[in-house]
């Protein structure tokens, strides 16, 4: 009886200790399962917000870095909405969500302040179109915010529209956010807005109608600037004929951006490569020297092992590099992988610094009352809605 008893105990221990194994790799799956965040921006783009306009056009970047800057890193996807008013050059654009933020930042270039005229605006077609024509996920774990970006009413006389309080109920069966941003204070939105933000269960928020947006210059920002034009430079673009014409759009805009936006996307690319990196398969190499987000860099590619020196297809170059012999192109790629890797520790070092001031500054300028831009209030909902 006691061999018996000492069998079943000890069946019992090693039951408990493989229920605790398994017990530690499920939250060790769990803490890999990265985080997903969707936000559409839906703005007014009438000739009464150039102001914002040309404020997102500069923080997009700023945003997509506070939001990266968390740990672990989230999926972060981002779409566009500009919408004016029946009679204006369009009703409404919509972008839909992108992990690409290169792409979404030369879509947001795009928009000009323009057209109005009588106050009320298309709001209603805008909110609904964002509910039903962005391809939303459909899990319940991930965030999806919608921000309402505005300083108008809707136009509550056009018959065929369906009015925001119904589309905040379907926003709310599909588990959407609308937060709604006011711009400036115009007495009749003000209570519009409010109410979306809250039968949509989001936040109202008022900045000023310029957008209140504020660059931070940091003692960094020259030298990251000139990293910025050197890394620009190493950049092969490889695929079909669109796909090289789009990436060298991308290269263009990444090159003659300001300090500040230049210094935020290295940041953003930084981040989203060392997190595909760490939540990749073991052994996965390094992706952490992409310049251009998205595909279509031959460097990055060959630096993260996508791609191969001897299988490199030849219809995919450039006329320029197609001429080379293929041994003389293969050190000129080498070059620019290690010249790449180079450049991107140098980087990397002078992103934390610049981190690290621009958190400073944020604080100070909190403390004094001047972080009410839209930049700030946009990172402050979407950090208050992930806690």
């Amino acid at each position: 009886m006691k061999k018996i008893a000492l069998f079943i105990t000890a069946c019992l221990v090693l039951f408990s200790l493989s229920a605790k194994d398994g017990e530690k790799k499920a939250k060790k799956n769990a803490k890999k399962e990265r985080e997903t965040i969707e936000v559409c921006f839906v703005l007014d783009t009438t000739g009464s917000m150039g102001g914002l306009i040309e404020g997102a056009k500069q923080k997009v970047w700023s945003i997509a870095n506070e939001i990266l800057s968390t740990k672990p890193v989230p999926n972060l996807r981002i779409g566009l909405i500009g919408y004016r008013d029946r009679k204006d050059a369009y009703v409404t654009q919509v972008h839909d969500l992108s992990e690409d933020i290169d792409d979404v930042y030369a879509k947001l270039m795009k928009f000009q302040a323009q057209g109005g005229g009588d106050t009320p605006e298309s709001v209603n077609q805008a909110l609904h179109e964002a509910v039903t024509k962005i391809k939303w996920d459909k899990s319940k774990k991930v965030l999806k915010l919608v921000f309402l970006v505005g300083d108008a009413p809707p136009h509550m006389d056009y018959q065929d529209d369906v009015k925001y309080p119904a589309v905040c109920k379907q926003a709310v069966k599909k588990d959407l956010i609308i937060n709604t941003v006011q711009c400036g204070g115009m007495a009749s939105t003000t209570p519009i807005w409010k109410e979306i933000a809250k039968l949509a269960e989001g936040d109202y928020v008022a900045i000023a109608q310029t957008g209140g947006v504020a660059a931070i210059s940091t003692p960094v920002d020259a030298e990251i600037a000139k990293l910025n034009r050197e890394l620009g430079v190493t950049v092969v673009a490889y695929g079909d004929a669109r796909g090289r014409a789009t990436v060298a759009s991308k290269l263009a805009l990444a090159t003659e951006a300001d300090d500040e936006v230049a210094a935020d996307r290295l940041s953003v690319l930084s981040l989203k490569s060392k997190a595909a990196t760490s939540f990749s398969a073991a052994g996965a190499s390094p992706a952490a020297s992409a310049y251009i987000d998205g595909d279509g860099d031959l460097v990055a590619g060959l630096a993260s092992g996508k791609y191969e020196y001897e299988k490199i297809e030849e219809d995919k170059l450039s006329e320029e590099l197609k001429k080379m012999a293929p041994e003389k192109r293969t050190v000129y790629l080498k070059e620019q992988v290690a010249k790449r890797a180079e450049l991107q520790k140098k980087l990397d070092e002078l992103l934390v610094k610049r981190r690290d001031f621009v958190t400073t500054e944020k604080a100070r300028l909190a403390k004094e009352g001047k972080g009410d831009g839209f930049d700030e209030k946009v990172s402050e909902i979407i950090s208050k809605r992930r806690r």
